[in-house]
């Protein structure tokens, strides 16, 4: 199995086996003939947007400044060394998001989005490591990137960004329109715009144990059930007001203890935070939304497909879409998973789904997270 359009003449098992989390690679022309997917005018539109994470970096000399969006005023684009960085392009693009879902021989419970760095003449973020996996690829202009694998990570104080104090290079590549570099986790690199360029990040999730402990104590403080009330009948007087007693203690430490950590706890939890959307998405709801029989109609005609910004993950009976869950069987399992996997499904795919199924592809369709089927 390749992928030649993006990892050349490697294949996709060879990669990982060999290169993810492992070592950087160098691929030339992963996009031959690559073209910018945004214009630099639509982008700076979107970093003016409310509902767009965006970040404008200055350098002057080793003074840096950040802003963060939304950006309405840029300086200009014949001054040197600024960047505007613009997060989750793939939410707001078509084509950004077709790009982003060609690097889906990782799952999705890993991917996480495609931004876009917009540069003037030496224009950068400085030296730098992000704690998760990237490909860079060139779209316009020439970067020049230098990389090495150090283990001193230390940054410098006082710095609005994490910029590496003692950064020690061991390659240099200049990357062309379509040429792309993939880096493993905290290896160190800094990129330099060698003119105007666009570079596109494509990032992965790498919560911490810290961030799914969290989650799960969340999500079980939602669904916790202990029944009945502290009792001390036939307690006897104390000498020791101010004494958590040995009876109390005991008798709260057996009865927290029956709180627990399921498999299903965990299945749910893990499920629909994974398929939660960030803080920023917001989805459009139809202006006239069709009932559901002309809904079910048009479906079973045309198909349907995701959203771009809806999430959908699987596992076992569970179905996860956009941070809620479901517990599904049978046939209809098995059109969800494979809206999942595909994010469409084709004409007369539902024919054999139950009410229940259409009726929550209905609703989906309401909340703006399915792609209207009249389009």
């Amino acid at each position: 199995m390749k992928n030649t359009s993006l990892l050349g003449s490697i294949s996709i098992e060879t990669f990982l086996r060999t290169y993810w989390q492992k070592k950087p690679l160098l691929i030339r022309q992963a996009v031959p003939d690559m073209q910018p997917l945004l214009t630099r005018e639509a982008l700076f539109d979107l970093a003016a947007q409310e509902d767009v994470e965006s970040r404008l970096i200055n350098q002057a000399g080793n003074r840096w400044n950040m802003q963060h969006g939304p950006i309405t005023k840029l300086p200009s684009t014949h001054k040197k060394q600024w960047t505007l960085l613009v997060q989750g392009v793939d939410l707001h693009d078509d084509k950004a998001a077709e790009l982003l879902h060609q690097f889906r021989f990782i799952p999705d419970s890993r991917l996480d989005d495609l931004m876009i760095s917009y540069a003037s003449d030496q224009g950068g973020v400085g030296a730098h490591f992000d704690s998760y996996d990237v490909f860079l690829l060139q779209a316009y202009g020439q970067r020049r990137w230098r990389i090495g694998k150090q283990k001193d990570l230390s940054l410098k104080a006082d710095m609005p960004l994490k910029i590496l104090a003692n950064f020690a290079p061991e390659e240099e590549f200049v990357l062309e329109p379509g040429d792309m570099l993939y880096l493993p986790p905290h290896y160190a690199h800094e990129g330099v715009a060698l003119g105007e360029c666009m570079t596109y990040s494509v990032g992965f999730r790498a919560p911490s144990w810290l961030e799914l402990g969290q989650a799960l104590l969340q999500y079980k403080e939602d669904t916790l059930e202990l029944h009945g009330r502290y009792t001390d009948r036939g307690l006897k007087p104390t000498k020791h007001p101010a004494q958590i007693g040995d009876e109390f203690f005991e008798k709260v430490s057996t009865e927290l203890q029956r709180v627990r950590f399921s498999k299903d706890d965990l299945h749910i939890c893990l499920g629909e935070y994974l398929s939660s959307p960030k803080t920023s998405v917001v989805f459009d709801t139809p202006a006239r939304a069709a009932s559901t029989t002309q809904f079910t109609a048009r479906l079973n005609k045309k198909g349907i497909k995701l959203h771009r910004k809806t999430r959908m993950l699987y596992r076992g009976r569970y179905v996860f879409i956009n941070g809620e869950s479901f517990l599904v069987a049978g046939k209809d399992l098995a059109c969800l998973k494979v809206l999942a996997d595909h994010r469409l499904l084709k004409p007369n795919a539902l024919i054999h789904a139950s009410t229940d199924l259409i009726d929550s592809l209905h609703h989906w369709y309401k909340q703006g997270w399915l792609a209207d089927p009249v389009n």
